[in-house]
């Protein structure tokens, strides 16, 4: 809101924080026995509630990265909290998975993505 005098109309204060200035971006590689255990589902649950947007897919094409039996990549963007809680979980994995490894990369965005999604493997 502002306020009128003669005509100007003045700032009430700080301008607000819009949701891209807010918003966290980590980039994940996730090592273990991930795949074919609900990794993908299990990450896209626990998206929801906390407000995490992005995508996650399964990775056979870099062993570089993952090894010969592939591994998860996923972005991940939120409010730093719950991309804090997200990530936390996210190393441990769902009960039935094993995480060897957790490779995290912060990032600053560059789109901002509406809907957390399951992407094709690679």
């Amino acid at each position: 809101m502002a306020s009128r005098r003669s005509g100007v109309r003045l700032p009430l204060g700080p301008p607000r924080q819009t949701r891209f200035h807010m918003l966290k971006q980590a980039h994940f590689f996730i090592k273990g026995d991930v795949i074919s255990v609900g990794f993908r589902a299990w990450t896209k649950i626990l998206a929801k509630p906390l407000e995490i947007t992005g995508w996650v897919r399964n990775v056979f094409d870099r062993p570089d990265l993952f090894g010969k039996s592939g591994g998860v990549e996923m972005v991940v963007q939120g409010e730093e909290e719950n991309l804090e809680r997200i990530i936390k979980l996210l190393q441990t994995g769902p009960p039935i998975s094993r995480v060897d490894d957790a490779e995290l990369i912060y990032e600053d965005p560059k789109e901002i993505f509406d809907i957390f999604e399951i992407k094709r493997n690679t």
